[in-house]
């Protein structure tokens, strides 16, 4: 709610897989939500019982916080027309196409006075949440290397497969996971990648894996890979972090009695993170919402959002090199 009582009003702009998610996390916290979108709006509108704005411009005049989840090449003017007539706005990861698109959107943001949440949904995760606060506070000494994996089914949406029209399996995917090792080692000083089969003419070929290895600035290496694999290949992350003094491991699949998870919330493909026990997608709306209100930060700032496209910028850099590595 609002500081008078009233109902937080919110508008979706884009009804595509992770719409659905978006929406239920907005309505467990009263809101009216209106959405928006060029495709699908129908269906969604129905289930969840909200209205359909006349296009962006009207659905952003309608409401206090924007939600941007329509595709990449979008996010940096939806969001800049949202913040332009002083919105808060929730973002859909990669913030933008670029870190400086990144940069400049979340300086705009903090010049207009409102809050930008790029929205990393892995930190709300309970596992993923608990492994960073044990290794912030030492529990397992000092961090030495990080191991996460992400793969699943592919989306079936074209736009994913086309990394000149803000697709790709880095970009898209393993955003998850570069987010996390910043969120647990910190800044990072190098970046190297892979992808097999490797892109043609900026086009994707599924199924495709990638590889993305990090050194971060305090000597920590993270390696990441991920997929997007077959149709009906169940999701599936892991997360090892291992320390001086220890390790930690997270497995979705040890975690759902040896078996893969299939996500709940509506996906294409099953290809987002899903939607778990501890509903980390009610979490992000609710620490966004709470922090619009009190003036704190959200756990994601806008700039985590523009340290992972940057990260992302050098993996695509290091591919188009050959692997090569990358400074950041």
């Amino acid at each position: 709610m609002t500081a008078d009582g009233a109902p937080l009003r919110v508008g979706l702009i884009g009804a595509g897989a992770i719409a659905a998610a978006h929406l239920d996390a907005w309505q467990a916290l009263g809101a009216e939500c209106v959405i928006s979108s060029r495709t699908r709006p129908t269906a969604l509108a129905e289930r969840f019982g909200v209205e359909i704005a006349d296009g962006a411009d009207a659905l952003i005049d309608l409401v206090d916080i924007v939600g941007v989840l329509a595709p990449t090449p979008t996010h940096l003017d939806l969001a800049l027309r949202a913040i332009g007539r002083g919105r808060h706005v929730v973002c859909e990861k990669p913030l933008a196409l670029t870190s400086a698109e990144a940069q400049r959107l979340a300086d705009v943001a903090d010049a207009a006075g409102v809050r930008l949440l790029p929205a990393h949904v892995v930190r709300y995760f309970a596992a993923y949440r608990r492994i960073q606060q044990e290794v912030i506070s030492g529990g397992i000494g000092a961090l030495q290397t990080l191991r996460l994996s992400r793969a699943g089914a592919g989306p079936t949406t074209a736009w994913f497969y086309d990394e000149n029209e803000g697709g790709g399996l880095i970009r898209d995917l393993l955003i998850h996971d570069i987010d996390q090792a910043l969120w647990l080692a910190g800044p990072v000083t190098t970046v190297r990648a892979r992808q097999d089969p490797p892109s043609v003419a900026g086009r994707l070929s599924a199924p495709v894996t990638a590889s993305v290895e990090l050194i971060h600035a305090n000597g920590v290496t993270s390696r990441i890979a991920g997929g997007w694999l077959g149709e009906g290949v169940p999701f599936r992350t892991s997360l090892e972090a291992v320390g001086t003094a220890g390790a930690l491991a997270h497995d979705s699949a040890r975690e759902t009695g040896g078996a893969a998870r299939t996500p709940s919330v509506d996906t294409d493909s099953g290809h987002l993170p899903p939607q778990t026990e501890d509903h980390p997608y009610r979490a992000q709306i609710a620490d966004f919402a709470e922090a619009i209100r009190t003036g704190r930060d959200a756990r994601v700032t806008p700039a985590d959002g523009v340290a992972a496209v940057a990260v992302v910028d050098a993996a695509y850099a290091s591919l188009a090199a050959g692997g090569a590595p990358i400074p950041v």
